[in-house]
């Protein structure tokens, strides 16, 4: 018997509760009496964490404040050749975010980006575009900004390039993915999670998007998968939760919502089609990935009302708001000025937002491709993904909008490489 054995039982939610607000005073009840099984209070272990983050978010501060850069940068040619240095995984494992530079080369992507003007203009989109397709990109402000587009061959050749590969795999290997005789994902086989294209034009006003994070929401607290994974949080122990674990985070049930990522991804992440300043409406995170941790607990403490997760909610992205969160805030860093074909990299669970711009200079063009492991999970998602693509339709995971089904040009089956074949699960 274990010692988690001997603790409370949590009641579970496999799926979304008929009942919200009651079952988020059942389970919040529940997690408080397990935690103070531990001998604490949950106002005393949060004071733990935040004590230690306090530290961790001057740190950023101090840094930004100092000139220096606070997101790890690395070549790509020090990757595929494996001459990362100890001290420089360390740095990205404390940060959680990453630029690789030179990921493709700068003609590579520049290439790329005209190609995917000729491919939606080939096709009437801005002719037939109906609006943004869901509430959460369309709060950017900007028409249109993001491209309900998933097929072209553009974003299929970055999907499948061996470079890729290289750098996905990297990434992934950075996570603990077995443990107790389990291998929670194969760090060396990705799949082709298809997602959309940004291409933001100069002299464009855009209102950005607040901090949130994208790894799930009620389903966190509610599921066994995901108690499981957290179990060292919702037991009290702080000190014992490693964000890197996958363990059982590939198994764990989520509930359905048009801003949900069905499939597990250690790393989000997008490729730079032009160049960007830093200062130009660009990505931010909170670089310190035992955030999350706090995230979770945060909610359970004693001034936050029984029936309120500090505004997580279904259906919704899991924010992070001035509200309950504000000392984090300042540490919000923006990604280093980047060029066409750099890609950037951030934790799944690490709170991002997209600064506010007027007036941009320069475009402000990628292609999101994240690092998702093949997994039980993602085994699943891929068999819709397969569907979709040989439909040209919208994947799953997106506002069912299916711009490209009648669209020529499309990448197909009989332009898959290797990698390519076996990110879909057709590789026999």
């Amino acid at each position: 018997m274990t010692a988690t054995d001997t603790l409370p039982a949590l009641p579970t939610w496999e799926t979304t509760p008929e009942d919200l607000p009651a079952a988020i005073r059942t389970v919040k009840a529940a997690l408080r009496e397990r935690i103070a099984a531990s001998g604490r209070s949950v106002d005393e272990v949060v004071a733990e964490l935040e004590s230690r983050l306090r530290a961790e978010v001057a740190d950023v501060v101090a840094t930004r404040e100092r000139g220096e850069e606070v997101w790890p940068v690395l070549d790509y040619d020090d990757i595929a050749a494996g001459r990362v240095t100890d001290d420089q995984l360390a740095h990205l494992k404390r940060r959680g975010c990453l630029v690789v530079r030179g990921h493709f080369d700068r003609d590579r992507a520049e290439q790329w980006d005209r190609d995917i003007v000729d491919y939606v203009e080939s096709n009437d989109f801005f002719a037939t575009y109906r609006g943004p397709g869901d509430d959460f990109f369309g709060s950017v402000g900007s028409t249109p900004e993001i491209y309900p587009v998933y097929w072209s061959p553009a974003q299929m050749e970055a999907r499948q390039s061996p470079r890729m590969a290289t750098v996905q795999s990297f990434l992934n290997h950075r996570w603990t993915f077995e443990s107790d005789g389990t291998q929670w994902f194969d760090p060396d086989r990705d799949t082709l999670y298809p997602d959309r294209i940004r291409r933001r034009p100069e002299g464009a006003d855009s209102g950005g998007l607040g901090a949130h994070l994208d790894p799930g929401t009620l389903d966190l607290w509610m599921t066994s998968g995901y108690q499981a994974a957290f179990d060292a949080l919702f037991r009290g122990d702080v000190g014992d939760h490693d964000p890197w674990d996958a363990s059982h985070r590939t198994a764990a049930a989520q509930y359905p919502g048009s801003t949900m990522c069905s499939a597990f991804r250690t790393f989000q992440g997008w490729t730079a089609l032009s160049e960007m300043r830093n200062d130009q409406g660009v990505l931010h995170t909170i670089p310190i990935p035992e955030v999350f941790a706090y995230l979770l607990l945060r909610p359970l403490c004693s001034d936050v009302p029984d029936d309120e997760m500090c505004g997580v909610w279904t259906n919704q992205a899991f924010p992070v708001t001035a509200e309950w969160h504000e000392w984090l805030l300042p540490a919000q860093s923006p990604i280093p000025d980047v060029a066409p074909g750099d890609s950037v990299w951030w934790h799944c669970d690490m709170v991002h937002a997209v600064a506010p711009v007027t007036d941009q200079q320069g475009w402000g063009n990628v292609m999101y491709i994240p690092a998702a492991p093949w997994c039980a999970k993602n085994d699943r998602y891929v068999a819709t993904v397969r569907e979709a693509f040989a439909a040209g339709t919208s994947p799953g995971d997106f506002p069912k909008e299916d711009y490209e089904a009648d669209w020529a040009n499309r990448f197909t089956a009989a332009d898959l490489n290797d990698i390519g074949r076996a990110g879909l699960g057709l590789d026999g």
